[in-house]
């Protein structure tokens, strides 16, 4: 193969997509224990959905949310999603709270801010789009952003839960055209031809210049119905859309989710570290691309390592040196992003965790 063209695919799922839906109902209760709390406060809280059936379970400490607040927060939640549907609506869901103390084992390495876990954690950017993120997965995104946009005018229409996929031809190393796009977005019994219509154009647009009218090739709803979807069709757990929640598979992941977790674990914040650190990179001009690696042990504050990637050419002395300055503790990381005051996890969980979002650890 050669180096400089091939075809890469990436895949992005909506706000009502099951795992979608329990990964914001997790992060829905952390942005609640968060305001209620203070850097005391743990959370840990993994979700599944169901055919009107949400449960909740995991380990908190200085939570100070009820159980009574918890079910509010879940169904109001799935209401906000546009949840009101047969299956899964919010007023009828059985709601099943299993949440408990957190284990003072833990608490002894994150109560001075030591790493909530070990583990490796990758971020990655690069100049393929504004957003620097690659191709496929950023059109993927975006996709789904205003097919959900065109969803609040056409409710009658299109429902909440939509996937879509994107392949894309490099030429040169630099993205040429989209070869084949694939949109399955849910809709209301009988109106499968007008849903097909709406995503077919709404893929056309966001594309731009990448749809090719020769060689891009749709496939709409190929199943060619989609009338029961979201948790009534499908079970939805919390975590399952990482390569979603990152680069699409453009880049390596480390395995571990980031919805539901406080800043001291380091499944999320340094997550956020490393493609902060690959932006800024990329954006400071040292390199057209980069990947980073960090590592860390449980109660142990300073990385174990810290790994760079990037291409031929690029400045590595000026970029190695720039991050050898960066405090990449967990506490340092979380003073950056101010982490324990920001309160829009939940909202910021779909279409991707990176990219064109404004959050912390996306500015430059």
């Amino acid at each position: 193969m050669n180096k400089g063209n091939y075809t890469f695919t990436s895949e992005s799922v909506s706000a009502g997509h099951p795992d979608k839906v329990a990964d914001q109902i997790s992060d829905a209760l952390l942005d609640a224990g968060l305001r209620n709390g203070d850097e005391t406060t743990r959370v840990a809280i993994e979700t599944l959905v169901t055919t009107n059936m949400v449960t909740v379970a995991g380990e908190v400490k200085n939570f100070n949310i009820t159980k009574e607040q918890v079910d509010e927060i879940i169904r109001d939640k799935v209401r906000e999603i546009g949840y009101e549907q047969e299956g899964f609506h919010w007023q009828n869901l059985k709601v099943y709270n299993e949440i408990h103390a957190q284990s003072g084992d833990i608490g002894l390495g994150t109560d001075n801010f030591g790493a909530g876990d070990q583990g490796i954690m990758f971020g990655y950017a690069c100049n393929d789009t504004p957003s620097m993120m690659p191709a496929p997965i950023h059109y993927s995104h975006e996709i789904l952003k205003t097919l959900d946009v065109m969803r609040q005018n056409n409710k009658d229409v299109l429902g909440p839960d939509a996937k879509s996929q994107v392949s894309i031809k490099y030429i040169d190393g630099k993205p040429a055209y989209a070869t084949n796009v694939v949109c399955s977005t849910q809709h209301a019994d009988k109106r499968g031809d007008s849903a097909i219509e709406i995503a077919r154009q709404v893929c056309i647009d966001e594309l731009g210049e990448l749809y090719n009218e020769k060689h891009t090739k749709f496939f709409i709803n190929p199943t060619g119905n989609f009338v029961i979807g979201g948790p009534d069709g499908d079970t939805g757990l919390t975590g399952r859309k990482i390569i979603v929640d990152t680069y699409g598979g453009y880049a390596p992941h480390g395995g571990g989710a980031f919805s539901g977790k406080d800043p001291t674990k380091v499944d999320r914040s340094a997550a956020y570290m490393a493609r902060w650190l690959a932006k800024q990179a990329v954006a400071k001009g040292y390199c057209d691309w980069a990947t980073i690696q960090l590592s860390y042990a449980i109660g142990v504050k300073a990385p174990m390592a810290v790994y760079i990637d990037c291409n031929d050419g690029a400045n590595v002395q000026a970029l190695e040196n720039w991050i050898a300055t960066q405090n990449m503790t967990p506490l340092g990381i979380i003073r950056k992003f101010d982490m324990f005051n920001f309160y829009n996890y939940s909202e910021n969980c779909v279409y991707g965790h990176f990219g064109d979002k404004d959050v912390p650890w996306e500015k430059i």
